[in-house]
């Protein structure tokens, strides 16, 4: 059994993140604790196909945010499936990260002033655009002026709520939990519209093609950032060096390719600058 430990611990050196006292990290770090651990816990969705989604039949959880999480895990622990997906919703996001249920919050998790009072961002790793799911058969809604006097399903905890108010303080906005509640609610007729961004609407498009379209007009632009817990510095930056590196040797690339990229969307305008 030694002997395998002493083996594993130099495959360990030869990973990318190097190897040195208490693998290549400061003793007492959250990247030392994880690497020690061998299990990255990230908190992630499990209702936003491209994104986060738990697959009903085989429970693997698929999606962009999913990929970079395992990019994570596979820097971090030698190995990108030593990684435990927690479930977390828009409002509990804050939480999870404080009460230190998980090590990460990678959720289409926007960039903001006041949630940045509460948790620390990496740098954005993601770009996406709010816009607005309808029925085909609609044609009243072309432009977000339009969401009018209607009835509008959006998520608590997330910043398209507050961004339908400052737009169109007359709708009607019905806010739950997930965006799963949404679509049948949308379907039904007993909403008009569900307002998200852009890349979360597409994935729910994909499940309801010949039903509902996407209007295609977004407005506001939605940086997502890796939820860490506050003040939590060496982290934050190991996390910013990551992505800059996913994004010069391929990592995020190949990402979007396996999960947004089926949809024909391009990474123009989502994909950061090489840094």
């Amino acid at each position: 059994m030694s002997t395998l430990r002493a083996l594993l611990a130099v495959l360990i050196c030869l990973l990318p993140a190097g190897c040195g006292e208490d693998g290549g990290f400061p003793e007492g770090s959250t990247m030392a604790r994880i690497r020690d651990r061998g299990v990255l816990i990230v908190g992630i969705k499990f209702d936003q196909p491209m994104f986060g989604y738990k697959d009903p039949a085989s429970g693997r959880i698929t999606g962009f945010d999913a990929e970079m999480a395992r990019l994570v895990a596979r820097d971090l622990t030698g190995g990108e499936r030593n990684i435990r997906f927690v479930e977390t919703v828009s409002r509990e996001r804050e939480n999870f990260l404080t009460q230190q249920v998980v090590d990460i919050v990678i959720a289409t998790y926007s960039i903001t002033p006041a949630r940045s009072q509460v948790v620390s961002f990496s740098d954005p790793y993601y770009y996406a655009g709010q816009d607005m799911l309808v029925r085909t058969n609609d044609e009243s809604i072309d432009e977000v002026a339009d969401l009018k006097d209607k009835t509008v399903c959006t998520v608590e905890g997330s910043t398209s709520v507050d961004r339908l108010r400052e737009r169109v303080p007359s709708a009607d906005l019905e806010i739950v939990d997930a965006y799963s509640v949404c679509v049948p609610a949308l379907l039904a007729g007993r909403v008009d519209a569900v307002s998200t961004d852009n890349t979360i609407l597409l994935g729910l498009l994909a499940q309801h093609s010949d039903t509902l379209k996407l209007v295609g007009k977004p407005f506001g632009r939605e940086p997502y950032g890796i939820g860490v817990r506050k003040q939590d510095t060496a982290f934050r930056d190991y996390l910013n060096q990551l992505i800059a590196r996913s994004l010069s040797d391929g990592g995020w690339d190949r990402a979007f390719r396996d999960t947004i990229g089926v949809t024909g969307v391009t990474p123009d305008q989502s994909r950061p600058a090489n840094r």
